[in-house]
Order: structure tokens, then C-alpha cells, then sequence
């Protein structure tokens, strides 16, 4: 929790500080290109967390990294953040910025989940029915999981509507168990 809260300190900062300098766009495309690194690197984390690396290899690591890949504004943003030893904050503070970004553009992230696979024009029309109902602009970051057996799953912050047969099927088996429990006594 501490680190989510240091993360969001910063994010906020440096949010604002694009913000002011119109560069919000950029550096969001930057933060892209790092999550993605972070994501595919389990090595880059652990240098990330590690109290035994040196500050001035963990500057070369992210020199070599990210210099080339990534605007002047993030560049020093990542330095600064090794300077003052909160580099391991980074997973979290992309995260973070993605958050404001997203809250400032009002949108918000649904997590879908299908048993198949959904069509674009599935999608399309989800979205629509959540734009309606959220009020706001939606981006639906889709996944399919069979168990589920069919209808879907979605999440939205911390609001989840589950329409899955697996839940249905779930909830018919527990009507049934308390009625025969219930016929039993009578």
C-alpha cells in the first residue's frame, strides 16, 4: 500500500508536469514502451528492487534502455527516480499515470471476460451498452476463458457483473441444495 501511494505521489507530479508542457501524449507513448519492457524483463525488475545494485549501473541500465526509445522529459524523470532510490516504484507509477491519464479523458478500463473470443461487432456493441451505462468513455481489454462455459464477465474498477453460465449454473446449484435441505425438514 505504501508503494502504491509513493507511486501515485509521483505519477501525479510528473502528470502534472506534462501536462504543463503539453507533452502528455508523449509521454504516456513512453510509459508504453517501459511498462512493456518491465512486463517482458523479469531481470529488469529484480535490478529494479535490488538494494545491491549500484546507483550509477542502474542509471547505465536505463541510459542504455531508454535514451534512444523515449522523450527527453521521461528520460530525466527515470534518472531522477534512481537519484532519489525509488526506481523500484516504477511498475506502479506506470500504472498510476495510465490511471490519471485515462481519468483526465474520462475513460475507464472494462476487463471482459468470454468463453470465446468476442467479434468486433460484439465488442462494438458492448462498448456502446457500458458507455451508457458508465457515462463514460470505455476500452474494453478483452480475454476468453472456457471455464466460464458461456456469457461473460465483466469488471470495472471494483464493480463486477458476472453473466456467466458457470455463475448461473453455480446459483441454480445452490437454489437446489437449499430447497431439497428445505423439503427434507417439511
Amino acid at each position: 500500500m505504501k508503494n502504491i501511494r509513493a507511486a501515485r505521489r509521483y505519477a501525479v507530479a510528473f502528470f502534472g508536469v506534462a501536462e504543463e508542457r503539453g507533452v502528455i501524449d508523449r509521454v504516456a507513448a513512453d510509459f508504453d514502451i517501459i511498462g512493456q519492457t518491465l512486463r517482458g524483463s523479469r531481470e529488469l525488475r529484480l535490478l529494479l528492487s535490488s538494494p545491491v545494485v549500484s546507483r550509477p549501473r542502474k542509471q547505465a541500465v536505463f541510459h542504455a534502455l531508454f535514451d534512444a526509445r523515449v522523450g527527453k522529459e521521461t528520460g530525466q524523470f527515470l534518472q531522477l527516480l534512481i537519484q532519489k532510490q525509488r526506481e523500484a516504484l516504477l511498475p506502479e507509477l506506470v500504472e498510476e499515470f495510465f490511471a490519471l491519464r485515462d481519468a483526465r479523458a474520462n475513460i475507464v478500463n472494462c476487463d471482459v471476460v468470454t468463453a470465446v473470443p468476442m467479434t468486433t461487432a460484439q465488442e462494438a456493441l458492448l462498448r456502446q451498452t457500458l458507455e451508457r451505462m458508465t457515462g463514460k468513455g470505455v476500452r474494453i481489454r478483452p480475454t476468453a476463458d472456457p471455464l466460464i462455459r458461456g456469457g461473460m464477465v465483466v469488471k470495472i474498477g471494483d464493480r463486477v457483473l458476472d453473466a456467466s453460465v458457470r455463475q448461473q449454473l453455480e446459483s441454480l446449484r445452490r437454489r437446489f441444495l437449499t430447497d431439497a435441505v428445505s423439503m427434507s425438514k417439511g
